[in-house]
């Protein structure tokens, strides 16, 4: 029985200014998956390699058990929200659904006005008068209407406001009460990842620098206030990065690798990611 969501084995494609890969990613079933990194990191290409968007340079890449390419039933499995929403914007709700019914194989109209509903979304309104939010809710209304197994979303909760953007975490929440169902979320929103990620894999430059449970990496992680007199003791394989205050030095550092008296404060993703881009080194 194969237990991942997406298999990614070296993986790589090459632009004129930038270059993605080799990438090797599992993404258990049943897990919600942070993907996080700066602008232009590879994130959307990753995902738009996944969904057969892109074309490889090389690599495999495997969805739900199936070799994606070419392959158009898997695409039945796959739910995708972007960052908007690609119909004619002339469409009505009743305009989508019969659209939709003859796309997918699993199309379910119940289900589709049932997040309709759900989400206040007016069946007399021509997409173009939608707000950001509301073309969001209606992405994620397609998205879960038609079976899904697997849920990406890229980039779809900037933008909203905390309200909206609570309502569509408590959607994916209760999307995850299926035990094989699984998310994949790429987010600058590091907040909302705190809520409800599993793992988080952090992409800079094309390459993924880490692939890690999130208790475990927050718990593997610390940051501590030191003089510089005891940051000089460290050693500088233990310290991720550093920030220069007006009282001495905050490390950002392995906790396995440091003493037992220093107290350490549990970092967030947030600061996971800064002192890993920013941070400056020892």
């Amino acid at each position: 029985m194969n237990n991942y969501a997406i298999e990614v084995e070296n993986l790589e494609k090459k632009f004129d200014k930038f270059s993605l890969g080799p990438i090797n990613l599992k993404i258990p079933k049943g897990s919600i998956v942070g993907y996080i990194g700066r602008n232009g990191a590879g994130k959307s290409t990753t995902i738009k390699l996944i969904l057969n968007l892109l074309k490889t340079d090389n690599g495999k890449i495997r969805v739900l058990g199936e070799d994606i390419e070419n392959n158009y039933k898997i695409k039945d499995k796959i739910g995708v929200v972007f960052d908007d929403l690609f119909l004619p914007e002339e469409l009505k709700i009743n305009d989508i659904n019969s659209f939709l019914k003859d796309i997918y194989t699993k199309w379910d109209e119940n289900l589709f006005m049932k997040y309709v509903n759900k989400f206040n979304l007016s069946n007399d309104t021509i997409i173009k008068n939608y707000s950001r939010g509301m073309r969001m809710k209606l992405s994620i209304a397609i998205a879960l209407s038609h079976k899904a197994n697997l849920l990406i979303l890229d980039e779809a909760t900037s933008g909203l406001d905390p309200i909206v953007r609570e309502e569509i975490l408590d959607i994916i929440l209760e999307f995850m009460q299926e035990e094989e169902n699984t998310v994949l979320i790429s987010s600058h929103i590091l907040s909302d990842l705190e809520k409800i990620a599993d793992y988080i894999a952090f992409i800079d430059d094309g390459k993924i620098l880490f692939f890690e449970e999130k208790d475990e990496l927050k718990d593997k992680y610390g940051i501590c206030s030191l003089s510089d007199e005891d940051l000089e003791k460290l050693n500088p394989s233990s310290v991720i990065g550093i920030r220069k205050h007006a009282f001495g030095n905050e490390a950002f550092v392995k906790k396995d690798d440091i003493a037992n008296e220093i107290n350490f404060q549990k970092p967030s993703i947030e600061d996971i990611m800064i002192y890993f881009l920013k941070g400056d080194k020892k």
